[in-house]
């Protein structure tokens, strides 16, 4: 570690607070992750005041775009979600008009997700994910900033029980399926 890097840390973080010191360190880091939650729904309500849709549902739809005629099973594991919750989200989609599924010509079986006009619009007029825009900078910190970063996230979440609770890689409140009007 470079010795600005040290410099950096040190400033960055407090040492253990005792008596009201203790009590504003507690208050910070609530208020710190009620700024993480505040963020996430003030980008949340954004994307649906300018698209119409979820998170979730623009991340189904920026899949299919990238991946074309799509398996569900493979769309499911592409977005980190369940075949029931993508199938769910698809419903949705399609009622909408922004994809449409489709037979395989190879195997009956399997249905296939397809982008159509009004979904290829919506995915470009959408605003940027609230996690694209954190992972641009995540992948900016060094290595051990990354490494401090989730392992105090991890610590919080076990802390706030909500290590077990399940989770996928994009920020979004709410129901993952629920469709704003």
């Amino acid at each position: 570690m470079t010795s600005a890097a040290y410099a950096r840390i040190s400033r960055d973080i407090q040492p253990a607070r005792e008596g009201d010191d203790a009590l504003a360190a507690k208050e910070d880091v609530l208020i710190a992750i009620r700024k993480i939650i505040r963020a996430t729904d003030i980008h949340s309500r954004r994307l649906t005041k300018t698209v119409g849709l979820t998170a979730p549902q623009l991340l189904v739809l920026q899949a299919i775009r990238d991946l074309g005629a799509v398996a569900i099973s493979r769309l499911s594991t592409e977005v980190s979600l369940s075949q029931a919750t993508v199938t769910t989200i698809l419903d949705r989609l399609e009622k909408r008009g922004y994809v449409s599924r489709q037979r395989s010509e190879q195997d009956k079986r399997v249905v296939h997700a397809l982008l159509t006009d009004a979904g290829r619009e919506a995915v470009s007029s959408a605003p940027t994910p609230l996690q694209e825009a954190f992972s641009v900078r995540f992948e900016q910190l060094q290595d051990w900033e990354q490494s401090l970063i989730l392992s105090a996230l991890q610590r919080v979440a076990a802390m706030m029980d909500a290590d077990e609770i399940d989770a996928s890689p994009f920020l979004e409140l709410g129901d993952l399926t629920h469709h704003h009007e």
